[in-house]
């Protein structure tokens, strides 16, 4: 038998961190192996899922939808044209800095082969003005000088106009002291406070903010500034990425679920877990649709609603304090994703992606043929394009098929050349069910581990006390529940990587050191 491939394997950054599991066994003796229902098919889940599957645990994995993936699933649909596509939730980018959410890919694709990059990360403002991070340096702090020195929205007479002293935290972000500084106070508000332009506000660090799917007046800066450390000042990964080169189900999940199912786990799609019954002398009864199904342990890895009504329908799990605190965890206003498949190319200079603002709510537009396999058969066929419009925080009053329309307006306008297109078809996601970190809220998160040794929670909604977001804190702590579980029986969890966890430069440290005292 083939030797397991590492959770991570650390990318070009020689200063990421490692962090080593509970000294144990290499894997459950066999005949004492426990039963582990892991609920939530998402990435969350399917780490915790994967790694106790691994270690020798019957794993029963309960998605209440028909397909994995959560966030990031996907599912078949015929074109006006007779086209068999899939439909997504939209585009992810897989930056370098995901160690984790790379390692449990590499199970399936050790090379990852199934991703491909993609050579720029544009982000254009209506005002015309565009900045690339494609020739930004990636080691610290020349990544945070070069898209200075090459950016259009950010000249050293902006640099220059800064509040110094205000700025200053930016150069050693240390989790969680961060939360515990700036958890109170709102992303923009930060913003103002340091004096940066408006333009590179919306070119530089709205893009992390609409990243949560948020609203940066409320959005807290202590999620803006760990944004900042991950991407420009704590790692040397850089601001580009890997996409994959095919849906999401073909490129990720079907294989990753193969291979879980090969290590003994049961996947159960379409089936919802309805509450969770703890049994005298640990562990709990599952309530599902089909039945009652007893296990040893527990990893909820569900989205906000679905762990709040899950926790709210069992009674039994927690105590007062853990379940108000899970009882207030809020979802970000809805998105939009609208993906429209035109008759025409769009022009070939267009990028894979590009990030957009002050263009009415449209945050982005992605051409699919330009990176995946499924899209660019589908434009060779036809002559045609497939081009993907975003919308975040989109208000919860608003008519659907007014934003559906205005997003086509903003892209005639970002793209001329779409103007004269005929929709050959079109599809429109619309979804509310991303977690929303406002100020004040992370001492509410719940953690990993809760009040029961035998349960753990997983996603991106949970508290982690390490430099990751988005699908990386969905990965880390579903890896890291299955390490809990693992170390209280005994046995050795999964190496994780990340970036380092405070600022990695000795003098900038010092210089944010200074400006505290």
């Amino acid at each position: 038998m083939n030797a397991r491939p590492p959770a991570a394997r650390r990318g070009r950054d020689r200063k990421a961190e490692v962090l080593l599991p509970a000294p144990g066994a290499p894997r459950f003796p066999r005949g004492d192996e426990p039963s582990v229902a892991v609920v939530g098919g998402g990435i969350a889940g399917l780490s915790a899922a994967t790694l106790l599957a691994e270690r020798g645990a019957r794993v029963t994995l309960y998605e209440k939808d028909n397909a994995l993936g959560g966030r990031l699933s996907g599912h078949r649909t015929v074109l006006a044209d007779g086209s068999q596509v899939t439909m997504t939730r939209g585009f992810h980018a897989f930056f370098r800095q995901y160690y984790n959410l790379r390692g449990l890919l590499r199970r399936t694709d050790p090379a990852l082969d199934r991703l491909v990059p993609l050579p720029d990360y544009p982000l254009r403002h209506s005002g015309g003005l565009t900045d690339s991070f494609a020739r930004v340096p990636r080691t610290p702090p020349l990544s945070a000088l070069g898209f200075v020195a090459l950016s259009p929205t950010f000249g050293l007479r902006d640099l220059a106009a800064m509040d110094a002293r205000a700025a200053l935290p930016l150069l050693d972000v240390r989790v969680p002291e961060v939360y515990e500084r700036f958890d109170g106070v709102g992303a923009t508000a930060f913003l103002e406070g340091v004096r940066f332009p408006e333009a590179a506000h919306h070119l530089a660090f709205e893009v992390f903010s609409r990243s949560f799917f948020a609203d940066p007046r409320r959005l807290s800066a202590a999620e803006l500034l760990l944004m900042f450390h991950i991407y420009f000042l704590g790692s040397s990964e850089g601001l580009l990425f890997d996409v994959p080169a095919e849906p999401f189900p073909q490129a990720l999940w079907e294989p990753l679920a193969a291979y879980v199912e090969g290590l003994g786990a049961n996947i159960r799609t379409g089936t919802p877990v309805h509450r969770i019954a703890p049994r005298d002398g640990g562990g709990a009864h599952v309530h599902t649709g089909t039945g009652t199904h007893r296990h040893d342990a527990v990893v909820l890895a569900l989205d906000t609603d679905g762990l709040r009504h899950t926790v709210a329908a069992s009674p039994g799990l927690g105590t007062a304090r853990w379940r108000d605190g899970i009882a207030a965890l809020r979802t970000a206003p809805p998105f939009l994703v609208s993906r429209l498949w035109l008759d025409r190319p769009v022009r070939a200079d267009r990028p894979g992606f590009l990030g957009t603002s002050g263009y009415d709510g449209l945050d982005n537009i992605s051409t699919l043929e330009r990176y995946e396999g499924e899209a660019a058969r589908w434009a060779a066929r036809t002559g045609g394009s497939v081009v993907e419009l975003h919308a975040y925080a989109v208000d919860p009053g608003a008519e659907h098929k007014e934003v559906q329309e205005r997003l086509v307006d903003r892209l005639h306008q970002v793209y001329p050349e779409t103007r004269d297109a005929r929709v050959v078809d079109s599809r429109h996601e619309w979804r509310s069910d991303c977690p929303f970190f406002e100020t004040g809220t992370y001492p509410l998160r719940p953690a990993v581990r809760t009040p029961h040794p035998w349960l753990a929670l997983a996603g991106d909604a949970i508290r982690c006390d390490l430099p990751v977001a988005l699908m990386e804190r969905a990965a880390t702590t579903g890896f890291l529940a299955a390490n809990a579980l693992l170390a209280d029986r005994g046995v050795r969890g999964q190496v994780l990587w990340t970036v380092p966890r405070r600022g990695r430069s000795r003098a900038l440290r010092a210089l944010a050191a200074a400006g505290r005292a």
